[in-house]
């Protein structure tokens, strides 16, 4: 049997893992220090403080975040707030779910815990929407309705035709005015920062936008009783609506910054629809022959719970996207950290630490 050179890591420039001593931690930045000397997720939450730390530091990076999931609902929204007014995120993409979920605090409505007495069937004859331990009144969103039609009748786009982040401004300006409460689309909109709804349709506002245009409808129509009408009728006007603004937008702005970021809550649509806008400009060049720029994200930070082996994109790692021309690989400079956690358990921990870090070097 061969002899083994038995070597205790030191001598090969190992880094020592070190017992998480609670009675030295004085704050959350102290605590997620900590936990980065430690293993599993808990290393890769300090690891993902750090990178949140350098990427929100960085003032030649753009930082885009995209959230999926019920995180409004889940009372996470505050948190996305304090982001944007901190100027730590300069773009948001999200799910249309999320936004109008966002929109009952705006408006000063509330959510509820589910009542586990109560079947579903209970729930849908009362107007509760359950999201898993969470109720959303279905009066709560035809008060959203109400406000998404009033804005949508007496504000225009420019160019007459809407995208999801002409009408996420048109709603924050509304919000703003209104002063009725904090949220996503009222921070943005004071703050200057787009929101892009890839999946606009797949949301209440896309039915809020739509059962708009089906009102228009049914009233040119002149119909004295709108039960007279049928379906086909009232589907004719289609609203003005071309999702392709905001990937133009969206491109425009991200190619402006020196270097990227993604900070990522889940998955979904979201995240691709971010994702994508490197293999944009590389198809781009290799069809149309042009020499643009292809963007790529030098800072990540993913919190989802979703492991790769399902083989969806809410899953797949960073260095998956560096085969897609979607990231610098850490060869090249990227910085990287995925955190396999409920992001209600770990956004508020880390964020928390991420400010006090940047509020003691602001002072420093």
């Amino acid at each position: 049997m061969q002899h083994r050179d038995l070597h205790d890591g030191r001598s090969d420039g190992l880094k020592p893992l070190v017992s998480l001593d609670l009675s030295q931690v004085n704050s959350f930045s102290d605590l997620l220090s900590a936990m980065s000397d430690t293993a599993f997720s808990g290393r890769s939450a300090g690891e993902a403080a750090r990178i949140m730390t350098n990427m929100f530091s960085d003032s030649s990076c753009g930082v885009v975040m995209t959230i999926s999931g019920a995180m409004t609902v889940a009372k996470q929204g505050k948190i996305v707030c304090d982001l944007i007014d901190r100027g730590c995120v300069q773009a948001i993409i999200a799910t249309g779910a999320l936004i109008a979920h966002g929109l009952t605090e705006s408006i000063g409505l509330s959510h509820y815990r589910s009542d586990p007495n109560q079947s579903d069937e209970e729930l849908f004859e009362k107007g509760y929407n359950r999201i898993y331990d969470t109720l959303e009144m279905e009066a709560n969103l035809n008060d959203i309705s109400v406000m998404v039609a009033t804005v949508l009748a007496e504000e225009t786009p420019d160019g007459g035709t809407w995208c999801s982040s002409s009408f996420c401004k048109a709603i924050g300006k509304r919000l703003s005015e209104q002063n009725l409460g904090t949220g996503i689309l009222r921070s943005a909109y004071e703050k200057n920062v787009p929101v892009f709804i890839p999946a606009f349709t797949d949301s209440e506002l896309g039915l809020d936008f739509s059962t708009w245009a089906i009102m228009a409808s049914l009233k040119a129509q002149g119909h004295a009783n709108h039960k007279d009408a049928n379906l086909a009728q009232a589907l004719e006007n289609v609203p003005a609506f071309n999702p392709f603004l905001d990937l133009f937008e969206y491109a425009r702005r991200v190619t402006s910054f020196d270097n990227l970021g993604i900070f990522t809550i889940g998955g979904g649509v979201p995240r691709n629809w971010a994702q994508q806008v490197g293999p944009f400009i590389d198809v781009t060049n290799d069809r149309c022959g042009t020499a643009f720029t292809p963007p790529r994200f030098r800072y990540g930070v993913r919190l989802c719970p979703e492991p790769v082996h399902w083989g969806g994109l809410s899953g797949c790692t960073y260095s998956e996207g560096v085969s897609w021309g979607k990231f610098f690989s850490p060869a090249d400079g990227g910085q990287f950290a995925e955190v396999y956690s409920d992001a209600t358990v770990i956004l508020p921990l880390l964020v928390k630490a991420v400010f006090e870090r940047m509020d003691a070097a602001a002072k420093s």
